[in-house]
């Protein structure tokens, strides 16, 4: 008997053997990894990863799934199961001085707060594969002109290399979600080329520029820059905030350090 999925944790049971595989395929574990998924859920993707990892760690919220989980693990390989909010979770502790492998069907009304989550930890991370909202995903990859490209776009592919993989219809699901889904690779980028900037700096200035994607950076930044700080950044304060590449956004943050200093 399957388990009733639960509106109020998003649950969405990916079930289709097809999507699994190719999840799978493109995760490629191998024994010595330290795989973490986030959300197994019934363990769809739990089991055939542990097949092949022989060991890995799932962050699991609903406790209801929990002995069925640890029972079908048992014939397949050694899981260990932390029952947690995955928001509360210290990734960089449970890699103990490795690399995690992070892979997960996200809940679609969470998935932004948990990508944040694992970009805290991001020196303890090897890759990360999710499935998500297609649209999220398409705003991840977003390229700066498009009308999809924005603050997560921004934010993530500064400090991650981010890959569409490919689209899960809903009728790989139970129940089916009224989108579709796809799965994305996130690699994390050397810290060499990550921003050295004030991060909160850089978040501050990036939310408010698309905050208000109509008006001009000049405008909307009016509260933080001035149009000859936005100019000295290599941008003109005329441009609209989805017109500037992720690493504009770290230029002006330099600038305004710079002149702050």
């Amino acid at each position: 008997m399957n388990a009733r999925p639960k509106k109020h944790f998003g649950q969405h049971f990916l079930h289709e053997r097809r999507y699994i595989d190719r999840i799978v395929a493109a995760i490629a574990p191998r024994d010595e990894d330290c795989v973490v998924e986030i959300g197994p859920g019934e363990g769809a993707l739990t089991l055939p990863l542990l097949k092949v990892a022989r060991r890995m760690t799932a962050i699991e919220l609903d406790t209801d799934l929990l002995p069925r989980l640890t029972a079908a693990a048992a014939e397949v390989g050694e899981l260990s199961i932390v029952q947690s909010d995955v928001l509360k979770v210290d990734l960089t502790a449970m890699a103990a001085g490795g690399k995690l492998r992070i892979a997960g069907n996200l809940p679609y009304y969470i998935s932004s707060p948990i990508l944040f989550h694992c970009v805290e930890h991001l020196d303890a991370i090897a890759d990360m594969h999710f499935m998500l909202q297609k649209e999220v995903v398409d705003r991840m990859a977003a390229e700066p002109g498009s009308k999809t490209y924005g603050r997560l776009s921004v934010m993530l592919q500064l400090v991650c290399r981010v890959e569409p993989l490919f689209v899960v219809p809903p009728g790989a699901f139970r129940p089916p979600p009224k989108v579709d889904s796809a799965v994305v690779r996130m690699v994390p980028r050397p810290p060499a080329e990550r921003p050295q900037t004030d991060t909160a700096l850089l978040e501050r200035v990036v939310k408010a520029a698309f905050a208000q994607r109509r008006k001009t950076l000049s405008n909307a930044l009016r509260q933080l820059a001035t149009a000859e700080q936005i100019q000295a950044a290599g941008i003109d304060p005329k441009a609209r905030a989805e017109t500037v590449p992720p690493q504009g956004y770290v230029q002006l943050c330099q600038a305004l350090a710079d002149a702050a200093a």
